[in-house]
Parts: structure tokens; C-alpha cells; sequence
């Protein structure tokens, strides 16, 4: 399989070429040729497999012609050593509780599916390069991805956060690591983290010095693998007689989980309609109403996990539809709940069905609770525990959320992480002192 890039401006890439540079010479972001339609009688007998034989025939489609057959069913395999059940919160509302991983978040599948295919590659080819992996997170990527990547010889991972804006708990998951993992704290915002990515990524003289790479859901080893969990999710609905008309929310920042989705729905994953949940970054409401894609400043909320103003994956949405805006508008619909609202949520929902919410969730909760027409039942993405927010979700219900242990063990750990501006030659220069070879 070859990826183009979305700006159409670089050459043809093989897969292993998309994930180890994460980003195309033109700064568009890499998509496969083609989407490979499943046949229709996967859909006839999926409630009848595991999550894991689910993933991995979804995972063939994708990467089958570049991975061979055992290794590609050892990663995937390995990749999901954890479910990642549906719960029902009412009679039509069901949660597709995806906390189940070693950060308690969504982004644990793509991480863990991207660290394991990286090294797949290096030693393939046996790279002796150290690969630098850049994030930009505003909450559970950078949990993800640092302990997804901890320990994986010839990879070094570079987190970069804004300081002050992620919950303590998601802070002392990526800083008190240690061994591959530096945390890289940024005076500035989300927007500002991943424009300094970005600007590495295109930088000639970094890029001859170190071998970069990204673990943001713009890697198509982050993103794509995300699909797996939404054929469970209609799988396990299907067992349960409620899979016709099933729409599914997602709670959206970057839009890598949304888009993820929508390629499950390209390759035949028979989702009634979808619903794009904001908070009060309500970029993509914006433009489903107008037609127009206005980025702006992100403003911080208390879903900071999607606090972000200029989504990366947008790009990838438009050119799945070809820019068709009636298109997307009929498939997508969305909803944006400020931070009162989102308390709400989590307060309501607690107290008519003892079903504690995350912010994040709280909106693909409240969105279906909204948007569910006659006849249709609801999943939503509840994409982290709670507990990763426990004082905001205490203060909302009322009540005590109860702190997981591996949570709980990351919050003994020592924080450690280096102090960085916005200014982009800070970055660069700090990150190249940190490369340099040790004196003798």
C-alpha cells in the first residue's frame, strides 16, 4: 500500500516511510491509496469474534501487503492485551469504555499499536539510528504514548506539554518515567506544543541531525488502529439485537479518533450516522453549520483533552469527502457543551444512572442524550477514567471518585521534565543539547 499526502505536493510513500516520518515533505498528512472494503459476511458473523480476531482482520486490511502475517497478528495481538467493553448508561445509551489500558485511555490502542509496528521497522532494517519520537499532547497522548514507547530499544520520546493545562494526574504519567521518555513542558498552549512539532519535522538541519518521528494521531500508526475498537463496538451491539441505526459520538480534539471512525465506515462498518461532540473549541461545529473552516486560538476547558483550535485531522476528513461539505454534514453532526454544561453532564448522569463520566465523555453523553432520534441507540466514547479528573468530577457529582493503583503509582513517581518556551529555536536548541554525545 502507498500513502499520498493530503496536500498532494510529496511523492508516494511506503508505510514504513509514512510512520517513520510521520509528516510529508509538503506538511500534509499521509493517507492510504485506497480504503479496502470488508466483505459483507464479516459484518454477518463479527458478534460471534473476539475484539482481537476483529482487529486483526481490520488490521490486514490496512496493513497486510507490508506486514507479514504473523508478525502483523503478534502486534495486534499484543496491542490489545485489554478489552475495551460497551456498558449500557440507559436503555439507548451505551458507553464504549475505553480506559481499560495502561493510562486508563483511548489513545493507549494507537500508541501501543504505533510503538510496536515502529519497531517492527527498525528491526527490519536493522537501524542502528536512534528514532525521536515528537508528541504534543494535551492530556492522555502523552501518558500514551510514553508508556506505550517506555523501554523500546532505538527510540527516544520527546513529550511536549503546556504547562499548567493538563490535570496532575495525566502530568506525573509522562514525567516521572524516566529511562526513553523526556517531558518537554511549554510555556504556551496545545496549538503552540504541536506547531513546534510541525516546525521540527520540516526543519532540514534538525532532521539531518536526528532521525524524527511523531506519535501524534497525524502518524497513520497512531490514528488508523483506532478503527478496531468501533468494529468491536458494533460487534458487541449486534450480539445485544441494537445494532440497526446505531450512531456513535465522539468526543473530538485532533479528530484522530472521529477519523478513525469514519475509515471503519469507508470500509463498510455499518454506523448509522455520526455525531463530533466539542467543548467550548467548537472549531468543526462551526464549520458542519457554515461550510467554513475557521481556526482560532484554543480556549482552555475542562475536557482539556480537546482543547484544540486548528484540529490537525480536518485536513483528512476533507479529503476523505473530496471537500463535499453536504457530505460530511449529512454523515456528521455535532454538538458543543461549555464547561457548565459538561458539569451538568456529569452531575445528571450520575445522579439518574450511578454512571460516573469523565469530561470528555460527558459530551458525547450529553450529545446523545440530545440527538438520539426514534429508533436509533447511542455509543459513546468515554475516553478516559475518571479519576484522571477526579477533583473536577468530585466537584460535579458530589461524590468520591476512587483512584485506580496504576494511577495511583504514577503519582509517587519524581517529576521530571525540561522547561521550554514557544519560541522554536529554544526548543531546537534544547532538544540538540539533549542528542549530543557526552563528553569523554
Amino acid at each position: 500500500m502507498k500513502y499520498y499526502s493530503t496536500n498532494r505536493q510529496a511523492p508516494l510513500a511506503t508505510l514504513e516511510k509514512a510512520v517513520v516520518k510521520g509528516l510529508a515533505e509538503d506538511k500534509g498528512l499521509y493517507m492510504p491509496e485506497r480504503i479496502k472494503a470488508l466483505e459483507p459476511s464479516f459484518f454477518d458473523h463479527i458478534d460471534r469474534l473476539s475484539f482481537q480476531e476483529i482487529a486483526f482482520h481490520v488490521a490486514q486490511a490496512f496493513f497486510g501487503e507490508d506486514i507479514d502475517e504473523e508478525s502483523l497478528h503478534n502486534i495486534v495481538y499484543d496491542t490489545l492485551a485489554f478489552d475495551c467493553p460497551v456498558v449500557p448508561v440507559t436503555d439507548h445509551i451505551y458507553s464504549l469504555e475505553l480506559f481499560h489500558g495502561p493510562t486508563l485511555a483511548f489513545k493507549d490502542v494507537g500508541a501501543r499499536f504505533m510503538a510496536r509496528l515502529l519497531q517492527y521497522f527498525i528491526r527490519k532494517e536493522g537501524n542502528r539510528n536512534l528514532v525521536n519520537v515528537l508528541v504534543a499532547t494535551s492530556g492522555d497522548t502523552g501518558s500514551a504514548v510514553a508508556n506505550g514507547f517506555l523501554g523500546v530499544e532505538g527510540i527516544h520520546v520527546y513529550v511536549l506539554y503546556p504547562k499548567g493545562k493538563v490535570s496532575k494526574i495525566q502530568e506525573s504519567q509522562f514525567t516521572t518515567l524516566g529511562q526513553n521518555i523526556t517531558a518537554v513542558e511549554v510555556d504556551g498552549c496545545f496549538d503552540d506544543c504541536q506547531a513546534l512539532v510541525k516546525t521540527a519535522f520540516m526543519d532540514a538541519e534538525l532532521n539531518a541531525r536526528m532521525q524524527l518521528t511523531s506519535a501524534n494521531s497525524i502518524n497513520v500508526a497512531r490514528f488508523l488502529p483506532q478503527a478496531f475498537y468501533y468494529f468491536n463496538a458494533y460487534a458487541r451491539m449486534k450480539a445485544l439485537g441494537k445494532a440497526d441505526k446505531l450512531v456513535v459520538c465522539v468526543p473530538s480534539g485532533n479528530f484522530g479518533n472521529i477519523t478513525a471512525a469514519l475509515f471503519g465506515h469507508a470500509m463498510g462498518l455499518p454506523i448509522h450516522r455520526f455525531i463530533a461532540a466539542n467543548n467550548a473549541n467548537d472549531i468543526f461545529y462551526q464549520y458542519l453549520q457554515s461550510g467554513n473552516y475557521c481556526p482560532k486560538a484554543s480556549l482552555q476547558t475542562i475536557a482539556n483533552a480537546m482543547d484544540v483550535g486548528d484540529p490537525s485531522n480536518f485536513a483528512r476528513i476533507i479529503d476523505l469527502y473530496q471537500g463535499d461539505h453536504a457530505r460530511i454534514s449529512s454523515l456528521i453532526s455535532g454538538a458543543t457543551y461549555n464547561d457548565s454544561q459538561i458539569r451538568q453532564a456529569m452531575q445528571s448522569c450520575h445522579a439518574e444512572t450511578g454512571y460516573i463520566l469523565d469530561p470528555h465523555g460527558a459530551c458525547g453523553y450529553q450529545a446523545l442524550r440530545e440527538g438520539l432520534l426514534e429508533g436509533e441507540t447511542g455509543v459513546f466514547c468515554e475516553t478516559a477514567h475518571p479519576a484522571k479528573f477526579k477533583e473536577t468530577v468530585e466537584a460535579a457529582i458530589g461524590s468520591t471518585v476512587d483512584i485506580p493503583e496504576r494511577l495511583a503509582a504514577f503519582m509517587k513517581g519524581r517529576k521530571q521534565s525540561i522547561e521550554v518556551s514557544s519560541d522554536y529555536d529554544d526548543f531546537k536548541q534544547t532538544i540538540l543539547l539533549r542528542d549530543a554525545p557526552a563528553a569523554p
